[in-house]
């Protein structure tokens, strides 16, 4: 064996064993990091560290300290309807410049709160808004609009996690229940929560956005067509008019 070949066999085989010691390295890395659970007492910090450790799971909120994980969601009682609840809003916002829409995007809303709403509307951060995009990319505050579809899920929609929205202010807080087909639309008002009703012609008008109108009853029947001719209704109204001239001054 001539000089280079040995040379080139031993650095071979010191690249093969620090390729092994790094794998082996950040396997035993993730080992340390324990499982996210249903139920875990955690800091935000901890919940996020164990939420990225597991890239498998799609949805999991902290909410008063307390893990809650999704389970497996179903078309009618979650699917269909969260589809109708954005695409209703999606039209809404884009015929209002200046506001911005997610779909179970994060929310850091404190420190023992970061859920995953359903929807979320919120006033873009560089026109006033009262959230704002961190660097790593993540919504932080309380959107002015949140929107959830509860079936299992109904207790804590309706409890710890209505308790901290209010608490970090979400100005409104809209809770779809399917299992009872029945809609809450929340305002915060002197520091509660009251519930809005629909109007004479059994529609609801948002107070934090003004042309943003709802046929409750249409939608509970599920005749969106009859949802969607509402908002438009709402969106050619002069208060709408006014509210995006307002945003873009």
């Amino acid at each position: 064996m001539t000089l280079w070949d040995h040379f080139r066999a031993t650095a071979t085989i010191e690249t093969t064993a620090m390729t092994t010691y790094s794998t082996h390295q950040t396997h035993s890395d993730a080992q340390h990091i324990p499982p996210l659970e249903n139920g875990d007492r955690l800091t935000r910090l901890e919940f996020e560290r164990r939420y990225r450790a597991m890239p498998q799971i799609k949805k999991a909120e902290l909410i008063e300290g307390i893990v809650y994980m999704a389970a497996a969601l179903r078309f009618r009682s979650h699917g269909q309807p969260h589809a109708q609840l954005l695409g209703w809003l999606f039209n809404y916002q884009i015929a209002t410049p200046g506001l911005e829409l997610s779909d179970n995007a994060t929310v850091r809303l404190d420190l023992d709160n970061e859920p995953q709403p359903d929807v979320a509307l919120f006033i873009d951060p560089a026109l006033g808004g009262q959230v704002r995009i961190s660097k790593d990319d993540y919504i932080e505050g309380a959107p002015e609009l949140i929107a959830e579809v509860a079936a299992s899920s109904a207790s804590y929609d309706l409890g710890d996690k209505k308790k901290a929205y209010r608490r970090n202010g979400v100005k409104e807080y809209i809770v779809w229940q399917m299992l009872d087909n029945h809609l809450d639309w929340f305002v915060l008002q002197n520091d509660d929560y009251v519930n809005l009703r629909p109007d004479v012609d059994g529609i609801i008008r948002s107070r934090q956005y003004p042309g943003l109108w709802l046929a409750v009853e249409a939608l509970l029947a599920g005749n969106i067509a009859q949802v969607m001719v509402v908002l438009q209704q709402g969106l050619a109204s002069p208060e709408h008019q006014k509210f995006t001239q307002g945003l873009a001054n």
